[in-house]
């Protein structure tokens, strides 16, 4: 007998043939951990989670990108960048997909609204989305460019996921919701910057969606106030998902493999 043929990505594959579609889409073998958190215990299926890494850019979080460009301090975005170099290899080691979200625009900005630009040029005569930066004329959070590009300390890896956004919610015009549908993932990881912004903006759009949603506070950061950060742990907390340190998965990946 001819073996039936797959058709998508598992475990939302089917399998085919001429006179046969098999919609049972197999599991996935579940890889079950226990992680604490600031309010309760977590028992969770590694098999089904996904970590989302927001906006670790060089515009974001390299000396020379927009954000210092304009006067920020960017050294707090740079420090999940320690515990991302620990966590991501752990997290490929044991098949959970690593997702870069991170702002991508059109060259031409055919897709941004005047009131986007405004928020990052309000005058008009600064260096905005698509301008050149002083430093190295790498044009402003347009994909392809030297300045939307992920901070060298953190390159993807091949099989890494790659999304382009356009808004601060990492979901709003863009795949992920799909990729994540197709690979099968309904509890997400969140890391990156900044925390109060994008970071929130994506993870309460993924709480809307219905994913479990789990901030890593060591992986993320905000050059925002410090009660910007203090109020976004208490929202994720009160109203969004969980808040632990990578560190919990860590243990738990090590635990599971001795």
């Amino acid at each position: 007998m001819t073996p039936l043929r797959t058709l998508g990505t598992p475990p939302n594959a089917w399998a085919v043939d001429a006179t046969i579609a098999d919609l049972t889409r197999p599991s996935l073998p579940p890889q079950p951990i226990t992680i604490p958190t600031a309010t309760k215990t977590l028992r969770l299926d590694l098999a089904k989670a996904a970590l989302l890494v927001i906006d670790m850019q060089n515009d974001f979080c390299h000396p020379d990108g927009w954000l210092a460009h304009i006067g920020v301090d960017v050294t707090p975005a740079r420090s999940p960048i320690g515990p991302l170099q620990a966590l991501l290899p752990a997290l490929r080691s044991v098949g959970v997909p690593i997702i870069w979200v991170n702002w991508g625009n059109r060259p031409d900005l055919l897709n941004i609204s005047a009131a986007q630009r405004h928020v990052y040029n309000p005058t008009g005569d600064g260096v905005g989305l698509g301008d050149p930066l002083p430093a190295n004329g790498a044009p402003v959070l347009t994909v392809g460019s030297w300045a939307a590009a992920v901070v060298d300390e953190l390159e993807p890896a091949p099989a890494d996921i790659r999304v382009d956004k356009y808004r601060m919610s990492g979901f709003w015009d863009t795949p992920l919701d799909s990729i994540l549908k197709n690979l099968g993932k309904t509890t997400l990881f969140f890391a990156g910057v900044n925390a109060d912004q994008c970071v929130m903006a994506t993870l309460q759009d993924a709480n809307f969606l219905g994913y479990d949603c789990i901030l890593f506070t060591d992986c993320t950061a905000t050059t925002s106030p410090e009660f910007c950060w203090q109020a976004t742990l208490y929202n994720v907390k009160q109203c969004f998902g969980f808040v632990t340190e990578s560190g919990t998965v860590l243990t738990s990946i090590k635990k599971e493999k001795n």
